[in-house]
């Protein structure tokens, strides 16, 4: 089946005094879904996200590039978790968006763990890719941790082709090309405060708030995010399904983009037999 051509919306928005670089994609048809808001790893420009759009043609789409990532610019000072959830709450009022489903990868799984507990009211489904409930993670290899802190990956095209194995457990084939071509590098200061923001955090004092339906899927082959993360999120969400991605790496979401993607659908489309059985 011949890929969608989906270009989303590019514009910088003001929010609480920042500028953020957000990503907006509209539906190709109105069937009343939930618009997904999509959390990125770290130092991850939302032009990694164009899969987006050609994963998910039914419902409407929000990202954005996380201050000194891609082209928002860096904030004076560190923050917080919370301020990035309150940051992307007041982004979706912007847009006149209520209620969504959340999606994040990695890094940015951990964010989309923040905002479903700060704004549980407004979130129905939870999606978690390759990613920890925070500072008690179980760590990945030292040798793709130690590849991880080195700035050439973003910045040097041959370097990530020649780590990219070694990093992420996937081979540089298809997709994975096209991500690397896309990478932008982040701002260094802006590198760091995405560092620190997570530091001493973790999920598991509120996780079992999280009571709306979640999907965690892993890589069997991650070498950053053991599969072991998975189950330890398994363990303290109150209504998650674990998936393992059999050969999938850190970036399976783009190396397997197309199981990936029935994978989540099906889990979407559930809502029609969770609303009939409430009934």
């Amino acid at each position: 089946m011949a890929k969608i051509d989906r270009a989303p919306e590019i514009l910088m928005q003001d929010v609480d005094g920042i500028r953020l670089r957000t990503a907006f994609w509209k539906a190709e048809i109105e069937v009343g879904n939930r618009p997904l808001l999509f959390f990125n790893g770290i130092g991850a420009n939302l032009e990694l996200t164009a899969g987006l759009g050609e994963m998910f043609t039914d419902r409407d789409i929000i990202t954005f590039d996380v201050p000194g990532v891609g082209k928002s610019p860096v904030t004076q000072w560190p923050y917080r978790p919370w301020m990035l959830a309150r940051w992307a709450r007041k982004l979706l009022d912007i847009y006149g968006i209520g209620d969504v489903d959340v999606m994040g990868v990695s890094w940015g799984g951990a964010l989309a763990q923040q905002y479903a507990f700060q704004y549980r009211k407004r979130v129905g489904k939870l999606i978690l890719c390759a990613t920890t409930a925070g500072m008690t993670m179980v760590p990945g290899r030292p040798k793709s941790l130690s590849k991880m802190v080195d700035a050439r990956r973003y910045s040097d095209p041959d370097f990530m082709r020649e780590s990219f194995e070694t990093l992420y457990g996937d081979a540089v084939e298809g997709e994975a090309g096209r991500h690397i071509n896309n990478l932008m590098a982040p701002d260094p200061k802006g590198y760091v405060y995405q560092l620190l923001a997570f530091i001493g955090w973790s999920s598991l004092p509120f996780i079992r708030f999280l009571t709306m339906p979640s999907l965690i899927l892993m890589g069997d082959q991650d070498t950053i995010v053991p599969v072991a993360n998975g189950h330890i999120l398994k363990f303290g969400l109150p209504d998650a399904r674990l998936h393992i991605m059999k050969g999938g790496g850190h970036l399976f979401l783009v190396t397997q983009a197309e199981e990936t993607a029935a994978i989540i659908l099906d889990f979407l489309k559930e809502e029609g037999a969770e609303a009939e059985k409430a009934a």
